[in-house]
């Protein structure tokens, strides 16, 4: 699940492997790349981690971070 931590949306991924992780990363990129919305994140081995906030808002938490977060959640479908 997401939550709201620091003015930003946070979830952590946890996949079979690095390979796993990094193909999500793909989909995710190509998504964001699609929206014009790009994550913060980072990756370690199997887990992907995401922060989303809208920097042109002031690195809040705006529609367009919840958008993202829910086509994201759509990926793992």
């Amino acid at each position: 699940m997401w939550q709201h931590i620091n003015n930003k949306l946070y979830r952590k991924f946890q996949f079979k492997d690095f390979s796993e992780a990094f193909a999500f990363m793909t989909r995710v990129a190509m998504e964001a790349e699609k929206m014009n919305h790009h994550p913060e994140w980072k990756n370690v081995w199997n887990s992907v981690e995401i922060w989303l906030s809208t920097h042109d808002a002031g690195d809040i938490v705006t529609e367009k971070d919840e958008q993202l977060a829910k086509a994201i959640d759509q990926l793992l479908q």
